[in-house]
């Protein structure tokens, strides 16, 4: 292991660590990183979410009676 790894106990359920060894056998990547890449994939998800909620912050704010007036004018409603 890198220096640039930590050790971490985390609890799987039966199945979903029967999935990871079966994966991790099938693709020749360990467990470790396979549970590595999904939270990383996972944090960045919400980095890109909270990425787009921070350039829509200064958007004016609708109510819901303005925005189904909205959508009737326009025929969608």
């Amino acid at each position: 292991m890198s220096e640039k790894t930590r050790r971490a106990t985390i609890y799987l359920d039966t199945e979903l660590h029967r999935a990871l060894r079966l994966k991790a056998a099938d693709t020749e990547y360990t467990i470790s990183e396979l549970v590595n890449e999904a939270v990383r994939e996972s944090l960045s998800e919400d980095a890109d979410d909270l990425a787009v909620f921070d350039e829509r912050a200064h958007e004016p704010s609708l109510t819901f009676e303005a925005v189904v007036k909205d959508l009737r004018r326009r025929g969608r409603l």
